[in-house]
């Protein structure tokens, strides 16, 4: 992380580090709020599948963030425009109520399998359909790849095996659109007006989140308040904070330190 610059974004991951399911992390709220006040750009970056941007929105405001929709960008939109750059037509494994983040995508004799959280459609035979798509020459889309994901009665599957039980089944490698891809990073920064060694990354996820924005040339900040069990570290969030790389920064969630 050598030669970083002052500090101009932060993007900030949402489940997991602002809030688990329908409940805040406490003091998130404020620790947001205290963050408007700096002179940084903020953006909200996801790889939720499992709802629109417009149900995402409505979930933060409902819990008290001051968030506005322009702010959140999500590994649907990346998925979406990978899907208008390529002119697929698109088998969806994803939630019902994220679908409307592709409407107007011609989904009419689906020609690629695009995967992500879609718990009510992880079945043998819809599994099997893609299956057979791509031995038929589909790409394998995977919105991401996320082993698993904290919800209130504990950690559950991410779509990540499931996306490399095809792989493994059809000998494919899936092309990956969310974190912790590089892309993914220089998308959500791209009209920030900022390079990645004026940008820090702030998650629960250490591979996702921090590692993806690292290879991205973003410092990254990692928080305990979502799947990060195993760790030992206990400390709150401070703002600022010298350039670092490895290792990386820990904190026990996002908080403002009085």
């Amino acid at each position: 992380m050598a030669g970083r610059q002052a500090l101009k974004a932060v993007l900030i991951d949402l489940s997991g580090t602002l809030h688990i399911e329908d409940t805040a992390v406490p003091g998130a709220q404020e620790a947001l709020n205290r963050l408007r006040q700096a002179s940084v750009a903020v953006k909200f970056v996801t790889n939720t599948t499992k709802e629109s941007k417009r149900n995402l929105l409505e979930r933060l405001q409902h819990l008290n963030f001051n968030v506005q929709e322009k702010e959140i960008f999500t590994s649907l939109s990346a998925a979406r425009s990978l899907l208008e750059q390529k002119q697929h037509r698109p088998l969806l494994l994803v939630e019902d109520s994220a679908l409307e983040d592709f409407t107007g995508i011609d989904k009419s004799e689906p020609n690629a399998v695009v995967i992500g959280l879609a718990p009510d459609h992880f079945n043998y035979q819809t599994l099997n359909k893609a299956f057979r798509m791509i031995l038929d020459g589909a790409p394998l889309i995977a919105i991401h790849k996320a082993r698993y994901y904290k919800r209130k009665d504990g950690l559950a599957l991410g779509p990540g095996p499931f996306v490399t039980g095809l792989e493994y089944a059809t000998d494919c490698k899936a092309t990956v659109v969310g974190k912790p891809e590089k892309t993914f990073f220089t998308q959500a920064l791209s009209d920030l007006g900022c390079s990645p060694s004026e940008a820090v990354m702030i998650g629960d996820d250490a591979r996702d989140d921090v590692g993806g924005a690292q290879n991205a040339g973003m410092l990254g900040i990692l928080v305990k308040t979502g799947k990060n069990i195993f760790l030992n570290f206990f400390f709150q969030f401070i703002f600022i904070l010298p350039p670092v790389s490895l290792p990386l920064p820990v904190f026990q969630q996002l908080t403002i330190a009085q």
